[in-house]
């Protein structure tokens, strides 16, 4: 794989569930050795099990990605485990929804360093490890609001458009040494994220959070949810050999619901 007879290793953040486990699993069905962190070591420690029964090459920490001190101590378990990296899969919680006039400074600071600051920190740790190969892969889970605004999510609104910028200014500044940069934008989802979401919506507009997601449902072309895996697909292509020529783009996974031009 990728012209290199050592196994790659791919680290995925906030990988032991939902989107990013989806992740995790389609690049160990690609042929990546894996690194994934997450909040909880109950979570990452089953992760890890789960993984590694179906065979994968698999070792995980636990680390909130927000902080950045626990960030970097994901690199350091990365480098000791298997003293490479190919490809980083950049993920986080999603930010705390609400209107942009019921949200005080505090939620802006932390939404902040959840969304943007994680990303940031963990694409500069990455950049060194994989400018030794001179090939990788650095693949941003955005959301579909970095192209169009959600209701209730002006943190989200506000920050995976700044993401966008991070993506496409990187992906101008790494290309000459092989490192493509791409952002992958899921829509409705079938993860805990989301369901949470339409349960807030339910409460705030007096639905059943069975009704908010029949809504959810017909506002989509395809008019179903997506699973964590469509998401994994797409981003195990985007680290294959088969994307060299494909950077600085924000892909859209939400079966037709975001019908904005470019």
């Amino acid at each position: 794989m990728m012209g290199q007879v050592e196994t790659p290793v791919a680290l995925v953040m906030a990988g032991s569930k939902g989107i990013g486990r989806g992740c995790a699993e389609a690049l160990m069905s690609s042929g990546f050795r894996i690194a994934i962190c997450a909040r909880g070591q109950e979570g990452v420690d089953a992760a890890v099990r789960e993984m590694r029964a179906k065979g994968g090459d698999v070792v995980g920490s636990a680390a909130d990605v927000s902080r950045l001190d626990e960030l970097g101590a994901v690199f350091d378990v990365v480098d000791q485990a298997f003293g490479r990296l190919d490809v980083l899969v950049v993920n986080a919680g999603g930010p705390k929804p609400g209107a942009f006039t019921t949200l005080g400074d505090d939620d802006w600071r932390a939404g902040f360093e959840l969304t943007v600051m994680s990303a940031i920190t963990a694409i500069r740790a990455a950049i060194p490890r994989l400018r030794v190969g001179r090939y990788g892969r650095i693949i941003v889970l955005g959301s579909s609001s970095a192209r169009a605004p959600i209701p209730n999510l002006a943190l989200s609104n506000a920050f995976r458009p700044a993401l966008v910028g991070v993506v496409k200014t990187l992906a101008a500044e790494l290309a000459p040494e092989g490192i493509t940069v791409n952002m992958v934008c899921p829509g409705r989802i079938e993860t805990d994220r989301v369901r949470g979401l339409d349960q807030d919506r339910a409460r705030r507009e007096g639905l059943t959070t069975e009704e908010v997601r029949a809504n959810s449902e017909r506002s989509i072309p395809m008019g179903h949810y997506g699973q964590s895996s469509d998401i994994g697909g797409l981003t195990a292509f985007l680290a294959s050999e088969h994307a060299a020529y494909i950077t600085g783009q924000c892909i859209l996974v939400d079966g037709g619901m975001v019908l904005a031009l470019p």
